[in-house]
């Protein structure tokens, strides 16, 4: 396996990665030539293989018959997206609805092109006739996704959104909520500028935007908005802004140039260096938000609602890319190094993971992430982190390595266990490998087919009527699942998972939902408090326009009765 990770053909597009992504429990890759692929947790469709099923390898993701070259992948908590060279967008995975906005929410296992970037028109094109004629045609140029969020970025600087979105909340004056929205919207807020880059956590965003009308070098500035409370917006409280606001600490004439923006849950990460420094090898990190799990890397398990920088990295390094899981964070320099810090010695897993002694316990400042081949890694494009696993790609592209939770074959090692050190990703996924693997599974089971034949014909019988009974079983217990998640994403806006059933249902069997209730008002944060509220609102305003309608018929009903008993009369 390590020979095999040591792999390198310089000349082959196809066996270079040009970028990753990385969701809750799925990892995306892009190729030279312009192909996807997906590996990890496949639930709710997020791989977009056609199938829910896990995959424990890289597989190619397919989209129809399409010929089109990719060239950006992103990936949301439980979602997909992709962008063409023609600028198409392309979506799959988990697909939040709202019931009573009128619709039923389905998972989409394969991509689907978002066609509403077809007939829509950029916000920023202008409208005098000569200027539009000179502009190039409305296309996407960047997508990014977090949490419940999608963005896009088209050719004309325009931010969209669309997922979770911040809306004003009706009949409250300065209230607001997030919205599930299915068309993409464009933020407005930016109009005159350029959005340059774009990065989202469960429900914040931060994007970097021109000074000015144009963009040129280091003239960005730094803006956030969604929710705040833990301080992840960087504004010095936590209060939720519905529009975006400037980070002062990199406002238009801040020493810094903010070049590398990342979110995780409920932290954020920069990456910037000094303006009169750009041809040296210096930039600091700078991160804020929740730091109960040390993902700040500030040294303690305290918030800040202001950048700060993180001191114990070295001063002389450039960082090249940042990214944040849940609870971690990760960098890599140009050279090859590769830092983690936050929940379990900064690779993001649970607190349950098998740390002893002094091992045991959250990173509160960055560690050197070293694997077998030493501390650097050669050639280093980009780190990438999801939920509670990191994957870096290095030489150039062509090797890519992973760690943290192994869970549902998201490290693409071909296994389901922890890695707490650097493994290597199946790359690239060599076909004739998966034939011959194939050909052993399809061996073993006509080996066991063929015992079972020749055994005894009543054992055989009962062995077919219990193998029936459990696809039953399977079969209803997939619907049920995909029912709970409807409702469950419906009123908490994320699918429905195993840690989301009450305990009091889960120790004892019996369910007391007036007391299960009340404990998830309790526990509740505003926004959380926002969305119920928002929820049941529209519920029962839907309920009496309903009783309404239904009264109005019945007294139409009761005339007409009327009318017709009084003319045979």
């Amino acid at each position: 396996m390590e020979n095999y990770g040591a792999f390198s053909d310089s000349g082959n597009l196809s066996s270079k990665v040009v970028a990753v992504a990385a969701g809750e429990a799925h990892t995306l890759a892009l190729t030279g030539d312009g192909r996807v692929f997906s590996w990890g947790r496949g639930m709710f469709g997020r791989l977009g293989t056609g199938s829910e099923a896990d995959e424990l390898f890289p597989v190619e993701v397919k989209f129809g018959n399409s010929e089109l070259k990719f060239v950006a992948v992103a990936a949301g908590g439980y979602h997909s997206l992709a962008l063409a060279d023609d600028g198409s967008v392309w979506s799959w995975g988990y697909n939040i609805c709202i019931l009573y906005a009128g619709c039923i929410g389905e998972n989409s296992v394969v991509p689907s092109l978002i066609d509403q970037f077809l007939e829509l028109g950029s916000p920023h094109l202008p409208t005098d006739e000569l200027e539009t004629k000179n502009k190039a045609p409305h296309k996407v140029c960047v997508v990014k996704a977090g949490g419940m969020i999608s963005l896009a970025i088209d050719n004309h600087g325009a931010l969209w959104m669309w997922g979770n979105c911040p809306q004003q909340s009706s009949g409250s004056e300065g209230g607001w909520s997030f919205v599930s929205t299915f068309t993409p919207i464009p933020v407005q807020d930016f109009y005159g500028h350029i959005v340059v880059k774009v990065a989202c956590g469960n429900e914040h965003v931060v994007a970097l935007v021109s000074a000015g009308k144009t963009h040129q070098g280091d003239d960005l500035v730094c803006y956030s908005w969604g929710n705040n409370t833990r301080g992840q917006l960087g504004l010095g409280d936590r209060e939720g802004r519905l529009h975006p606001q400037i980070i002062e600490t990199f406002n238009k004439d801040s020493p810094w140039a903010v070049y590398g923006v990342a979110c995780g849950a409920f932290h954020t990460a920069l990456l910037a260096h000094r303006k009169s420094s750009n041809n040296t090898l210096e930039s600091i990190c700078w991160t804020f938000g929740l730091g109960d799990n040390g993902q700040l890397g500030h040294g303690t398990t305290e918030s800040a609602q202001v950048p700060q920088p993180v001191k114990e990295l070295p001063q002389s390094v450039y960082l090249v890319s940042v990214d944040c899981g849940l609870f971690h964070t990760s960098v890599v320099s140009s050279a090859g190094e590769v830092w983690s810090w936050g929940m379990e010695k900064g690779l993001g897993l649970c607190p349950n993971a098998s740390f002893t002694g002094t091992d045991a316990g959250d990173a509160l400042s960055p560690l050197l992430i070293s694997g077998s081949h030493g501390p650097k890694f050669q050639g280093p494009i980009q780190v990438a982190c999801g939920a509670a696993h990191t994957i870096l790609v290095a030489h150039d592209g062509y090797n890519l390595w992973s760690w943290g939770r192994g869970r549902s074959g998201v490290l693409g090692n071909g296994g389901t266990i922890d890695c707490f050190a650097p493994s290597v990703v199946l790359w690239p996924p060599l076909k004739e490998d998966f034939k011959q693997e194939e050909l052993k599974s399809a061996t073993k089971a006509e080996n066991i087919e063929k015992k079972c034949s020749e055994g005894d014909t009543e054992t055989n019988e009962r062995l077919a009527s219990a193998m029936e009974e459990m696809k039953l079983l399977q079969s209803k217990l997939s619907i049920v699942e995909r029912y709970a998640s409807i409702l469950h994403g419906s009123i908490f806006g994320k699918p429905f998972e195993e840690q989301d059933i009450p305990i009091s249902l889960r120790n004892s069997g019996t369910f007391d939902i007036a007391r299960e209730w009340e404990n998830m008002l309790e526990s509740a944060d505003r926004s959380k408090l926002l969305r119920l509220e928002s929820f049941y609102r529209s519920m029962f305003s839907g309920v009496k326009d309903k009783l309404m309608e239904k009264r109005i018929q019945e007294i139409i009903k009761e005339c007409l009765r009327s009318d017709s008993t009084t003319t045979g009369n």
